[in-house]
């Protein structure tokens, strides 16, 4: 039986609604996240790619850090906050700020140095971000932008009733408490923190309980308890 390995597909909410230095912030952002994690999660052939710009795909071979990678993606790309008000959409990209899906599955291929993602998790996780797409569409309407996907059906059931609890907690987040959690997925403590961001570590802790770190942890480290191999 071929093993599980963990894709994750995103795109940007209301990309278009960017204006243009406001885009190549955030892609530059991304991109040196996604170099981040080629370095930390190196062991587990993480890659990463953005795909025109607005469509991210991750693959690695540990489904165990999928959901704390997604997480990483998801505050990191909510602690940018952009106000050009030249486009109504721009709010939803600044309360959501991507959608995503993760898809524990077989892959046939992964080759970080070819840039191949090829198997059934890709496909999985792809097909669910595409088939909700909001890029062209006048009216968008957001339910859920986090979701999980497996054949196991209670595995499935599971997981997805704990990323929708996940996602209504980050959608509450504002940047500052989405970036002060990005570095909590980290690794690093309050004390680390404060001293990264220059603010007193009773600030740090205060956000860090507002968005709601403790139910965050355990949902991590009860994803990874499940898939780790």
């Amino acid at each position: 039986m071929q093993k599980n390995s963990a894709t994750i597909s995103a795109d940007v909410i209301s990309y278009t609604s960017l204006l243009e230095d406001e885009k190549r912030q955030l892609e530059s952002g991304i991109k040196e996240f996604l170099y981040y994690l080629s370095e930390k999660y190196s062991k587990s052939s993480f890659y990463g790619r953005i795909v025109q710009g607005d469509y991210i795909e991750c693959a690695l071979e540990s489904p165990e850090y999928a959901l704390r990678i997604a997480l990483l993606l998801k505050t990191l790309v909510k602690s940018f906050y952009f106000n050009n008000s030249k486009d109504k959409r721009l709010k939803y990209f600044n309360e959501h700020g991507i959608r995503l899906a993760v898809a524990i599955a077989p892959l046939n291929r992964l080759d970080p140095k070819k840039g191949i993602i090829d198997g059934e998790a890709i496909y999985l996780s792809g097909r669910t971000i595409k088939n909700l797409s909001t890029s062209d569409k006048q009216k968008i309407i957001i339910k859920n932008t986090m979701f999980f996907c497996m054949k196991e059906d209670i595995l499935k059931h599971q997981f997805d009733t704990i990323f929708t609890l996940l996602d209504t907690i980050i959608s509450r987040c504002s940047p500052k408490q989405c970036e002060i959690i990005h570095y909590k997925l980290k690794g690093f403590s309050e004390k680390d923190i404060s001293k990264h961001l220059k603010k007193y570590q009773s600030t740090i802790s205060q956000h860090s309980t507002a968005a709601g770190w403790l139910s965050i942890e355990k949902s991590v480290n009860y994803f990874e308890n499940t898939f780790k191999q």
